[in-house]
């Protein structure tokens, strides 16, 4: 049985990998090709981009909680009620978005502003946003097709899709940046006909997946309801976690310039460790919603334990590459003496708690899958209760170090005890359709 496990975990882990590795080179190509316009641009680009970032960060429930509701269906041996269960997430994130494009466009000068730019960059970054926020409700479809195909057992095709965006992206920025002179309104517009393509590529996966199923098109409104339901606990589990995060850097920012380069550098690194310890997060979402579905008990209960053996190990593993390069992964971000010595000492932390990590990246997709939304959103409170606190006192030090054990040891480890101690548990077995 080990061996069919591994072979389902790879099948499902190493597509999501690479989808995910997708998503930020958008991001990357178009600061590269920004940059060469000049600071004020790449400024501009920094500060919308953050406020994309963020509203689709919040809103990736759209894909967490339609994949666990389309795996459980297929599990039970209904293809057209799954099917049906990702279709209502994406009609559920076409209403999203639209809310959000006829509330976002009117503002965006205005959100600009919070940010205190001086008037040349924050036209700049008026410019891209105005332009890129045409492109939210895409990307926001995007997130639930990709939701709907994972529950579907299917990882590969995002991977191609999301390829395919990036390859678009890349060369429509280039043209329309440079062939037509349009500046940075050129790395927006090429970023959202990229989105729409990719877009329109899963409605033409979905409408094909609804044919063969036999599965109505239209919405249906106990469905999207109950995406609903489930996608705003999981908001509320995400907001968690981007406090925590938002509060890490703002104490950064009190340390000092020094410090809070050394962060974000820290942050970065994280950040690119959690997309491979997350692929297997979501194979856990769709393995762990298909079995439950299946009422298979004991296949659920081996699926956790073997990924939390891979989630565990796997962070083991990164936490000695990052140990063995502490003292020269710095020299790769910057020469600077003042960020390159403290972050060899937060990279020795991070190394520390990276094992953990993967226990905590691997058992939060295991009770995304199970649908278990409404107890990962209140104990993400609890974790921010435990987190604060500790957040005071590392403030307290001037240390970057101190800084990063209170993150990358103590809210990573609340998040573990709270994690675990459901995952001991049976009360977050619930078999069938739900």
């Amino acid at each position: 049985m080990t061996r069919a496990l591994d072979r389902d975990i790879r099948r499902l882990a190493l597509p999501a990998l690479g989808a995910l590795v997708a998503e930020p080179l958008f991001l990357l190509t178009d600061t590269a090709l920004v940059g060469h316009l000049g600071a004020v641009p790449l400024a501009g680009l920094g500060i919308a981009s953050v406020v994309i970032q963020t509203v689709v960060g919040l809103l990736v429930f759209l894909a967490y909680a339609t994949t666990p509701l389309v795996a459980r269906r297929l599990g039970a041996g209904d293809p057209t009620g799954a099917v049906r269960a990702g279709i209502d997430g994406v009609w559920l994130s076409i209403a999203v978005g639209a809310v959000l494009l006829a509330v976002g466009v009117p503002s965006s000068a205005w959100v600009v502003g919070l940010f205190g730019a001086s008037p040349e960059v924050a036209q700049a970054a008026n410019t891209y946003l105005a332009i890129a926020l045409w492109g939210l409700p895409a990307l926001l479809m995007t997130l639930a097709a990709s939701g709907l195909l994972r529950g579907l057992q299917d990882t590969r095709t995002p991977l191609v899709v999301a390829g395919a965006g990036f390859a678009t992206n890349a060369a429509l920025n280039a043209l329309f940046i440079y062939g037509f002179g349009w500046g940075i309104a050129g790395s927006a517009a090429g970023t959202v006909v990229a989105s729409w393509g990719m877009a329109a590529a899963y409605l033409v996966i979905i409408v094909r997946a609804a044919v063969r199923s036999g599965a109505r098109l239209s919405p249906h409104v106990s469905g999207v309801g109950s995406a609903l339901r489930s996608g705003g606990w999981l908001l509320v589990r995400t907001a968690s976690l981007r406090v925590a995060m938002l509060a890490t850097v703002f104490v950064a920012t009190g340390f000092g310039t020094s410090e809070l380069a050394t962060v974000q550098v820290a942050l970065t690194i994280f950040s690119t460790l959690a997309f491979v310890l997350d692929a297997l997060a979501i194979a856990g979402q769709a393995m762990i919603g298909h079995g439950l579905g299946a009422s298979d008990v004991p296949r659920v209960r081996a699926i956790t334990r073997r990924l939390l053996q891979f989630g565990v190990g796997g962070g083991a593993l990164l936490g000695l590459a990052i140990a063995a390069l502490s003292a020269v992964l710095p020299f790769v971000f910057t020469t600077d003496v003042s960020v390159t010595g403290p972050l060899t000492t937060v990279l020795l932390v991070m190394a520390v708690g990276i094992p953990v990590a993967g226990y905590v990246f691997v058992l939060d997709g295991v009770l995304i899958g199970a649908g278990d939304a409404r107890y990962l959103a209140l104990t993400g409170i609890v974790n921010l209760a435990v987190y604060l606190p500790l957040l005071w006192l590392a403030g307290g030090t001037d240390s970057t170090g101190w800084l990063w054990a209170a993150f990358g040891l103590g809210y990573i480890g609340a998040r573990a005890v709270t994690l675990g101690l459901r995952a001991c548990g049976s009360g977050w077995i619930v078999t069938g359709t739900r």
